[in-house]
């Protein structure tokens, strides 16, 4: 994992890709295999991916319904 530091900048993190996954999320859920299709330009590959995924959930940006679906969080839901 990428994360910001005197040897790796913010903008080759992982951190900086985090707006990019919850763009795409924004508009709908999406399984992780759509998820990956639309932002695979972007990221540098699948490990990246989860990465990314790992943190969002974490923090409490992303859940996964129904055990297949990623869906944005919204601050006002909570």
């Amino acid at each position: 994992m990428r994360l910001p530091s005197k040897v790796t900048p913010y903008k080759d993190s992982i951190l900086a890709k985090f707006p990019i996954v919850l763009a795409a999320l924004q508009t709908k859920n999406l399984t992780p295999s759509e998820l990956y299709k639309k932002v695979k330009g972007k990221i540098d590959g699948v490990v990246e991916l989860v990465e990314i995924l790992d943190c969002l959930y974490a923090v409490g940006k992303i859940e996964l319904l129904y055990g297949e679906v990623l869906h944005y969080v919204e601050n006002d839901s909570m």
